[in-house]
């Protein structure tokens, strides 16, 4: 009896491909012969990834997007139809995360991370689905956070926006698992090294990042990729429905 499953194959695409989690899954992801759509704004890394993935055997397609554009994500998901045929997998990874205090009102920020971290995943799940359903079958992962779960100072909207991104996969998962043989699992991690943190513009909350930085390991990026595919490849009688995913040393 077959006790992984075997994704050699499969079609993904992968939201905020061109750096960090995003950009480790990818590779993951291409190692182990999936096929893998690379989707971010910044053409140029998504490029170089294709080229990095390509040059080591695997198989990739940049697909330069706006998440916040259901447009865009609707162009990257039927380019991906088109040339395979299919999409197995979805990674909604694309974020934002510039730490400030509420009364700063930086109205602006709030903004974009709501467009960002919960319509970006809304409009790239709607993207898929329909070729999911089409096909009875698929798995997508949304990266919430463990500030989804635990609010923190400065990361109120933050917090909010990933509270969201978990709310609504218990919903997706529920809707459309049974009925559609949708799987959806919820990637809950704790503190990883990212480019998130160059987002942040408030000096007092930069320095609260780089001081935790250097006070504890993050995890990586790779950790993260690891989790996507240890849910990915578990056996078709399961569905892992959340993974909280934290440093040792950090003891929430």
């Amino acid at each position: 009896m077959e006790i992984i499953m075997s994704i050699r194959g499969k079609v993904a695409l992968v939201t905020g491909a061109s750096s960090g989690i995003g950009a480790a899954t990818a590779r993951k992801l291409a190692t182990e012969g999936v096929i893998v759509g690379l989707a971010a704004r910044r053409k140029d890394r998504l490029e170089a990834l294709m080229t990095e993935i390509t040059d080591a055997g695997g198989k990739a397609v940049a697909l330069p997007t706006d998440v916040t554009d259901p447009a865009s994500c609707k162009a990257a998901a039927d380019t991906l139809i088109a040339q395979f045929g299919r999409i197995d997998v979805l990674v909604n990874n694309a974020g934002l995360m510039p730490l400030s205090s509420i009364d700063s009102l930086k109205v602006d920020e709030w903004k974009r991370m709501v467009d960002v971290n919960v319509s970006g995943v809304f409009n790239a799940t709607a993207a898929v689905l329909p070729q999911m359903i089409a096909q009875h079958s698929g798995h997508i992962f949304n990266m919430s956070s463990i500030a989804g779960r635990k609010v923190f100072t400065g990361l109120a909207v933050y917090c909010a926006t990933k509270a969201a991104v978990t709310a609504f996969s218990d919903g997706l998962r529920m809707e459309i698992g049974p009925k559609h043989n949708i799987r959806v699992t919820c990637i809950q991690p704790g503190a990883v090294k990212s480019e998130l943190y160059e987002q942040i513009k408030d000096a007092a909350y930069r320095k609260q990042m780089d001081d935790l930085a250097a006070s504890m390991t993050f995890l990586e990026g790779e950790d993260i990729a690891d989790s996507i595919l240890f849910a990915l490849k578990s056996p078709a009688r399961m569905d892992v429905a959340e993974l909280f995913v934290l440093p040792t040393e950090q003891g929430w």
